[in-house]
């Protein structure tokens, strides 16, 4: 098998359709197969790397990255994507860890690259992307995370010159369903960066599920905004856009006034967000004149989201609000709401928006206790999936594997309770549970009880020491401009919609939250402070 095989169809089928645009750059489907085709040939050819070779990537969004991982599918070598905000000592891991043959990198990320690269001393090839960003969609500087060009450096290969030098001849190698093509590093809950290691079976798998679904499924006509970084979840959906002829529009950087430009302008009809993105829309001061109804469907995900911010985003885009579960391990969305079932549970059924959802297709889905036996409905347990697209191992990491890869099951690490229809309620992660005086509370139900307050912008509920009850329910809160309740207020505000021992006991209000690399309100940091001086930390 080859999954390159299926860009060679779509460039057969739609050679003069666009298949990417970044910027003032666009790449037709028969430019695309080309230049793919000609930086297959080179990795091979010129650079003398073989099947299984492992590629870096590190970069901020660009549509040469996708380039790379349609020639890294030909070539059938494992693709690493690096995240853009990691430092110089996590990439310098990861290169030595996956034994990263080759490094791409942009301008901006040229000296973390090259010191990174010397450190490991793996003999990695360095390779720097050159510009041709061209102008961004509003006119604005091309790169706005670094400098425009970079000056010559001593032994750096040109990606310019990769493609050119390649042959154009079509390439596909063939590979195994369980062969690795892409190491996925990420640090989960642990702050440990590891690869979940996705087969070409499991992204084929990926790319079967996004073509099954009614929410606006790749074809030709349809335009998808990948508005984080596509090296992560933004990107899964490449594989199957390019296999449906659809085009792909990729932001440089994330910006909500960018984001309304695009969608109004470019008639944007799909696109995918986490829920920090949704809140910058939601807030910014024009979204009510802007014409968003090209947009046939906004998924979310990445990290859970409140009912409140359901309802708004329904009222600001319409019933086309999609939203979906998954992480690294399971490579895509093993369970979602459809529009449809967010669109009816604001109106009928508001206990469904504390879901997410259903088991997606092909995806079982169980909650199990600590024995590994299935829950009845609603007991909380962790939650266990399997499934094609479901990874089986780490990269190098036999120990982690085990604990959670088992008798073909991923465990999540997450704990939810499932309702008699099969819908999936998801209270917080394993570790982040607080046990105050012998009793359970889960952060995000605290959570979501704040945001149905209308002065709450973003919430942050952790637990703190306690020197009676061992730790006490703990919120950080951003409130929205004009709004200032008092913190007995939101603790009265709590006490109204949850059980007494759930309610927080103080509250701290914040100017903004600290938020993770992938977007994500990093509760770690919040809670940091509080447990600096504490011998003991019960998480």
């Amino acid at each position: 098998m080859n999954l390159g095989t299926y860009l060679t169809r779509s460039a057969r089928h739609w050679p003069d359709q666009p298949a990417l645009v970044c910027g003032a750059r666009v790449w037709m489907y028969r430019d695309f197969e080309e230049r793919t085709n000609r930086l297959a040939a080179s990795f091979s050819s010129r650079l003398g790397l073989d099947t299984g070779d492992a590629v870096g990537s590190l970069a901020w969004n660009r549509g040469e990255l996708v380039e790379i991982e349609f020639a890294l599918y030909k070539a059938g070598m494992p693709r690493v994507p690096i995240n853009a905000r990691l430092g110089r000592a996590e990439i310098e891991h990861i290169l030595r860890d996956a034994s990263v043959r080759m490094l791409v990198f942009d301008a901006a990320h040229r000296d973390d690259a090259l010191a990174a690269i010397a450190s490991a001393g793996t003999g990695c090839l360095p390779v720097l992307l050159d510009d041709e960003l061209g102008e961004d969609f509003d006119g604005a500087a091309s790169e706005p995370f670094g400098p425009a060009e970079a000056p010559p450096v001593t032994g750096v290969l040109s990606y310019r010159e990769l493609v050119n030098d390649g042959r154009a001849d079509p390439v596909a190698v063939d590979v195994g369903e369980d062969d690795a093509a892409v190491l996925n590093f990420t640090s989960g809950s642990t702050g440990k960066l590891k690869a979940a290691v996705q087969t070409f079976g499991n992204r084929l798998a990926n790319m079967r599920k996004q073509l099954m679904s009614h929410e606006s499924p790749p074809r030709p006509g349809m335009r998808y905004l990948a508005c984080g970084p596509i090296t992560h979840a933004t990107g899964m959906g490449l594989l199957g856009g390019v296999f449906g002829g659809s085009t792909t529009y990729i932001l440089h950087s994330w910006n909500p006034a960018t984001f309304l430009d695009i969608v109004e302008r470019e008639r944007i009809t799909s696109t995918f967000l986490v829920p920090a993105m949704l809140t910058m829309v939601l807030e910014h001061p024009d979204v009510g004149e802007r014409d968003l109804s090209s947009l046939t469907s906004v998924r979310l995900g990445g990290a859970p989201i409140s009912p409140r911010r359901l309802r708004e985003a329904v009222a600001l885009f319409g019933p086309v609000v999609a939203q979906g579960y998954g992480l690294a391990e399971t490579t895509s969305v093993v369970a979602g709401l459809t529009s449809e079932e967010i669109a009816n549970a604001v109106t009928d059924d508001p206990e469904l928006l504390r879901s997410c959802g259903r088991a997606a297709y092909d995806t079982e889905i169980h909650v199990v206790d600590e024995n590994n036996t299935e829950l009845p409905p609603r007991e909380i347990g962790e939650i266990v999936a399997r499934g094609p697209d479901c990874v089986t191992r780490y990269w190098n990491d036999p120990e982690q594997s085990a604990r959670t890869f088992r008798d073909g099951w991923v465990h999540t690490g997450d704990l939810a309770w499932m309702r008699e229809d099969g819908y999936l309620f998801i209270v917080d992660r394993k570790k982040d549970m607080i046990i105050s005086g012998g009793f359970n509370i889960y952060c995000t139900e605290v959570e979501a009880a704040l945001y149905e307050h209308p002065a709450v912008n973003e919430v942050c509920v952790i637990g703190v020491p306690d020197e009676m009850w061992g730790e006490a329910v703990q919120a950080a809160v951003v409130l929205r401009a004009g709004h200032e309740p008092t913190a007995n207020e939101l603790i009265g505000f709590c006490a109204e919609r949850l059980d007494r021992f759930k309610k927080p006991r103080s509250i701290d209000f914040v100017p903004e939250l600290p938020h993770n690399r992938n977007g994500k309100i990093d509760r770690k940091a919040v809670r940091e402070p509080y447990w600096a001086d504490t011998a003991r930390r019960v998480n």
